[in-house]
């Protein structure tokens, strides 16, 4: 029995690397466009930020310093009532730019989440004749070429919908720990050729860059169609998709970064709000919670189990040792890459198995929040 669970070990760890390198093949990166877009269309660009007194000063200056026509690039601050100095933060880059505006959220309607109100106010502030409505959140920043590559993918491909994924920065422990090991696990998981596939009903996005053009977004009725979600990007693209385009995914490290959260406190929030959604509901998260911790678990306990009986003379267990040090070795590998692609220290990826069991941990915390029915996120509670 050892020498089988030993085997199955290893074979699992070996076919879960190949998918996760398979996944990667599936999300294409966008490079920086090379050449002028003739005709650039209006854009205009929304920045919802609720207390981001952090983070706005450096998305604005990235976004002021697009390559883009400044004529033909239209920026909206949309300060959802914050309570620190966003407002007065995005008021000081207005003063200094025509194509920057700040303005204030109206108050929060019933059974409406703060950000979806956020992006559904400055879309209806934009301009008649833009084209194009980029949703950026104030957490990220953007190379100078973001705009113009982002246009022209979407253009080339006839997308209705262009999403980027940032490459995360990771500063704090927490985020260190967490946060590769989420990546990985949405790696093992997710099936990218059939939900990037156009014939598809299902869908992948990230929130943190939405290109939409303009006629898609009103046909699918914008953010007040998804008023009340707390996964709005989802669920906006879904919509989108499934009303009159394609939607796509790519990789965006090369044209923009960003950093989500700052701590333990500001990741388990943040994460916890929408874990049972991005896992796929209740039941899949029982489900991964429970996988995640048993492998977790194996990783550790198989390699020394069999060693300690393959030192008390067991022949069956010293056979057993080899594929299961394979399996943990292979694992740690794969985590180590993290690291070194996160440009974090290495013993971090050495760290995965507790990364894997906080992970779960949180994921069972969004469940209970989910089935107390109350979200909490930036100082707000949505039933």
């Amino acid at each position: 029995m050892e020498v089988v669970l030993s085997f199955g070990w290893m074979a699992l760890v070996f076919w879960l690397i190949l998918r996760a390198h398979g996944q990667r093949n599936l999300l294409p990166a966008l490079h920086p466009a090379a050449t002028v877009i003739r005709d650039p269309p209006n854009i205009s660009v929304i920045v919802p930020a609720r207390n981001e007194a952090g983070n706005l000063a450096r998305c604005l200056d990235s976004l002021l310093g697009q390559d883009y026509p400044q004529e033909r690039l239209n920026i909206i601050v949309v300060d959802d009532d914050s309570t620190d100095n966003t407002f007065a933060i995005g008021s000081s880059f207005a003063g200094k730019s025509r194509s920057l505006k700040v303005i204030r959220c109206p108050p929060l309607p019933p059974q409406w989440c703060g950000k979806p109100h956020a992006c559904w106010t400055g879309a209806r502030m934009s301009r008649p004749d833009d084209e194009w409505l980029c949703f950026i959140d104030a957490d990220v920043e953007g190379g100078a070429k973001l705009m113009r590559s982002a246009v022209a993918a979407a253009r080339s491909q006839d997308l209705a919908l262009l999403s980027l994924a940032p490459r995360q920065r990771l500063g704090s422990f927490a985020e260190r720990l967490i946060i590769p090991c989420g990546l990985f696990l949405m790696a093992f998981s997710q099936d990218l050729e059939t939900v990037q596939s156009p014939h598809s009903s299902d869908v992948t996005a990230c929130g943190q860059f939405m290109l939409v053009h303009r006629q898609a977004y009103e046909l699918a009725g914008g953010h007040a169609a998804v008023h009340g979600a707390i996964c709005e990007d989802l669920e906006l693209a879904r919509r989108i998709k499934k009303a009159c385009g394609k939607v796509m995914l790519q990789d965006g490290k090369f044209l923009l970064s960003a950093r989500m959260y700052t701590g333990w406190k500001s990741l388990w929030t943040g994460l916890s709000k929408n874990l049972v959604e991005m896992l796929g509901g209740h039941a899949a998260t029982v489900i991964t919670a429970s996988l995640v911790l048993l492998l977790s678990l194996a990783s550790i306990m198989l390699p020394a189990v069999d060693g300690l009986r393959c030192a008390s003379g067991r022949a069956p267990d010293c056979v057993a040792l080899v594929p299961a040090l394979a399996g943990t070795a292979a694992a740690a590998g794969l985590h180590i890459a993290g690291a070194l692609y996160f440009r974090t220290p290495l013993w971090y990826g050495l760290m995965f198995p507790v990364g894997y069991t906080v992970g779960a941990c949180l994921a069972l915390d969004s469940l209970r929040r989910h089935w107390r029915g109350k979200i909490v996120w930036k100082d707000r509670s949505y039933p």
